[in-house]
């Protein structure tokens, strides 16, 4: 690519990991190549075995633990180091050249529940080479992170099954 941009997809909505794997795929098919790194993430999900489908062109890896992480006060030390050790691990990748969109899937979460900070969020961006678009995904983006986008999409939450009980099924929501 020429130039690059930074989305970022937020809100409260299911879809915004989706819209990013979406775009991956768009991106493959036009011989592109894709690094997603989820912040926060350690459980399988379909998008995993999925990437592993598509020859090299989308590469996901994952900076959480097994257990799902919640917010607490003060964080839990073990998904700090997690997180901090994807957030060196992305700003490496990044800068590599080897990829042409680099998505921080959840990276907005994990400055919400205090596992990365707004000030390295913003690194990410400051360090992004022209030619390479950055996504970064979930709920509770910062407002000083959306400034520095060149595109937000929020997702909000109309309606959902989950509300009536439903949990996340494989292949739709995890």
């Amino acid at each position: 690519m020429e130039k690059g941009y930074v989305q970022v997809y937020t809100g409260n909505g299911k879809g915004k990991t989706t819209a990013a794997l979406g775009l991956a795929l768009r991106a493959a098919g036009y011989g592109m190549k894709t690094y997603i790194g989820q912040f926060m993430k350690g459980q399988h999900y379909g998008e995993l075995d999925a990437a592993k489908m598509l020859n090299g062109f989308v590469v996901i890896e994952q900076y959480g633990l097994p257990e799902f992480c919640t917010p607490s006060s003060p964080p839990d030390p073990r998904q700090v180091e997690a997180a901090q050790k994807g957030l060196a691990r992305i700003k490496e990748v990044l800068q590599s050249g080897e990829y042409d969109i680099v998505v921080a899937d959840e990276l907005c979460t994990a400055i919400y529940f205090k596992l990365i900070s707004l000030e390295d969020a913003l690194d990410l961006v400051r360090l992004k080479p022209a030619h390479v678009e950055l996504v970064i995904t979930g709920r509770y983006a910062p407002k000083q992170l959306m400034e520095a986008a060149d595109l937000v999409t929020e997702m909000r939450e109309v309606k959902h099954y989950y509300t009536e009980g439903v949990s996340a099924r494989d292949g739709i929501e995890r």
